[in-house]
């Protein structure tokens, strides 16, 4: 008997200290970025996952028609979703001044969505202050080849100064080009 309690006693002291297993984020932070013309920029996002709600994520009624800006998303999850350009940009037709700037995306038309610029950065991801837009620019929509569990970002290199930024999730991909000045 004497074992059997030293044994439990050693169990319990030893699970004490371990330290516990961190939890996965329902939405992880990632992190989207490339050079274009020798300029590095950068998307850092929480990328939030459809978890059985295909087809309930953009509708009138869905998942994020519960934010309190909507139809204005905060294109990700948790902290505001940051555009940091070490350049210049044109996006689109937007002159885009090289610094840090916080995404969001109206989606009242879902076959036209619009890229928001927004200057007020740092904040929570539903702190829409639409007095601090720098602009909207549209963005090209197409279909995903599959459906999309995790909103990813992408940046692609298109080659010499130009690029694209494409955001994916659900059965929707937005996607906008721009240039490096």
């Amino acid at each position: 008997m004497k074992r059997l309690l030293l044994c439990a006693g050693f169990l319990l002291a030893t699970a004490a200290v371990l330290p516990a297993q961190p939890k996965q984020p329902a939405s992880p932070s990632a992190t989207a970025s490339a050079t274009i013309d020798g300029k590095a920029i950068s998307i850092t996002y929480s990328s939030p996952r459809v978890r059985g709600r295909e087809g309930h994520i953009f509708t009138k009624d869905g998942l994020i028609s519960h934010d309190p800006h909507y139809p204005v998303w905060r294109a990700g999850a948790n902290a505001a979703t940051t555009l940091h350009a070490a350049a210049d940009l044109k996006i689109g037709d937007l002159m885009v001044p090289k610094g840090s700037y916080t995404l969001f995306v109206d989606i009242s038309n879902p076959d036209q969505w619009e890229l928001i610029l927004n200057k007020k950065t740092g904040e929570w991801g539903l702190a829409y202050d639409p007095s601090q837009d720098l602009g909207r620019v549209k963005m090209k929509m197409t279909k995903p080849v599959a459906m999309v569990e995790e909103l990813k970002y992408n940046i692609t290199d298109l080659g010499g100064t130009t690029g694209k930024i494409t955001l994916e999730w659900e059965n929707h991909s937005a996607s906008v080009l721009f240039a490096v000045h």
